[in-house]
C-alpha cells in the first residue's frame, strides 16, 4: 500500500521536462495567455477545446478527398489543439486550482483519443497511405506510453526528445499542409527504391522512423540507468543485512 502511494506521489508531483526548439517563443506566449484568460474559462473548457480541435483535424483531412481547401481547416484545428492542450494545465497551475490525479487522467486519456482521430484522418486523406498513418499512430502511442511509464517510475514527465515535442509536431504538420495545398503531393524517385514515392508518404515514413528510434533508444538507455540504480540500492541493502547478521 505504501509503495502504491509513493508511485502515485511521483505522478502528482512530477517534474516536467519540455526543452523544445519553439520553447523561447511558446513559454512567454503561454504565460501571457493564462494571465489574460477570461475568468469564466476553466482548464476543463480548454481540455475539451483541444479534443474538439482533434475531431476537426481528423474530419478536415478526410474532407481533402473532395477539396484541398480543407487543409486550412485542419491547420486551424492544429492551432486550436495547441491552444487547448498547452493552456489547460498551465491555467490550472497559474490559478492554483490543480487537480493532479484528475488532470493527469483526463488530459492523457483525451490525448490518446485525439491522436487516434488525427492519424486515422490523415490516413483517410488522398495524400497518405492508411497503413503508414496507422504505423505512425503506433509509434506515437509507444512514445506516449513511455512518457507515462517514466512519469510513474522516475517522477519525470518528459515530452521532448532531441528538442522536439508536440508543439513542433503540430508546426511541421501545418507547414506540410501548406506545402500540399500549393505544391500538391509530388512523386519522388529515390535511388534505393524501384518505384517513386509520394512526398507526404515520405514525410510520414520519416516520422515513423524517428518515433521508433527515440522509443527504442530511450527505453534501452533508461532501462540501463534504472537497473544500475536499483542494483546499487540492492547491494547496499544486502551489505547492511550482512553487517547486521555478522554483528549479531
Amino acid at each position: 500500500m505504501a509503495k502504491k502511494e509513493k508511485e502515485l506521489k511521483k505522478i502528482k508531483k512530477h517534474h516536467r521536462v519540455n526543452n523544445i526548439l519553439l520553447g523561447p517563443l511558446e513559454r512567454p506566449a503561454i504565460a501571457w495567455l493564462v494571465a489574460h484568460m477570461p475568468q469564466w474559462v476553466t482548464p476543463d473548457h480548454l481540455t475539451f477545446l483541444g479534443f474538439f480541435a482533434s475531431v476537426l483535424i481528423g474530419v478536415s483531412y478526410y474532407l481533402t478527398n473532395f477539396d484541398k481547401n480543407f487543409f486550412w481547416l485542419a491547420n486551424l484545428g492544429f492551432f486550436l489543439n495547441w491552444f487547448g492542450d498547452s493552456l489547460d494545465g498551465n491555467l490550472a497551475r497559474y490559478r492554483k486550482i490543480e487537480r493532479p490525479r484528475y488532470g493527469f487522467f483526463i488530459d492523457h486519456t483525451i490525448d490518446t483519443i485525439s491522436e487516434v482521430l488525427i492519424f486515422v484522418g490523415i490516413g483517410l486523406s488522398p495524400y497518405v497511405d492508411l497503413t503508414l498513418a496507422l504505423l505512425a499512430l503506433v509509434g506515437y502511442q509507444c512514445m506516449a506510453n513511455l512518457v507515462y511509464i517514466t512519469t510513474s517510475v522516475k517522477g519525470e514527465f518528459k515530452i521532448s526528445y532531441a528538442s522536439l515535442g508536440p508543439t513542433e509536431v503540430r508546426f511541421i504538420a501545418i507547414l506540410t499542409n501548406i506545402f500540399m495545398f500549393f505544391v500538391g503531393n509530388p512523386e519522388i524517385t529515390l535511388p534505393w527504391l524501384h518505384a517513386p514515392v509520394q512526398l507526404y508518404n515520405l514525410v510520414v515514413t520519416l516520422v515513423i522512423f524517428l518515433l521508433f528510434f527515440f522509443f527504442t533508444y530511450t527505453t534501452i538507455t533508461t532501462g540501463i540507468k534504472l537497473e544500475r540504480k536499483d542494483r546499487k540500492k540492492m547491494l547496499k541493502k544486502l551489505a547492511k543485512q550482512k553487517s547486521a547478521f555478522q554483528g549479531s
